[in-house]
């Protein structure tokens, strides 16, 4: 029987890329199912040998390790630059998506407000 080893949905395709690349150099048999046309689906990476699972586990375990330090140094060289993203950087370069964001984020919440009141009165 096959298991579900890797979630597809929402992985940056760098990373699902590269997911694959470690199974493949350690000789792990996989498959993997698409979202379909609908996107309703299990975008996933499967594996095909239970007796695989340890070691396919701990090679995704050390790539995402690895991944989540390159990621944090590359962030806090950006940091320590100046050149990270801030709310104020956004509302400078991307004044009208920033706003019409803000506007859509006051609206939800004052009619989630107004239907709780509403509802209780």
């Amino acid at each position: 029987m096959a298991l579900l080893l890797f979630p597809l949905r929402n992985v940056p395709d760098d990373e699902a890329e590269d997911i694959r690349d470690v199974l493949t150099e350690n000789s792990i048999a996989f498959y993997e199912t698409k979202a379909g046309n609908w996107g309703i689906s299990m975008p996933a990476i499967w594996l095909s040998d239970e007796s695989q699972l340890e070691q396919a586990r701990t090679a995704i375990n050390t790539y995402q390790e690895e991944r989540k330090n390159y990621l944090q140094n590359e962030y806090n060289k950006l940091k320590e630059s100046g050149q990270e993203n801030t709310f104020l950087k956004n509302l400078w370069y991307r004044p009208v998506s920033t706003l019409l964001i803000l506007a859509a984020i006051t609206l939800v919440f004052y009619l989630s407000i107004k239907l709780v009141f509403d509802f209780a009165a």
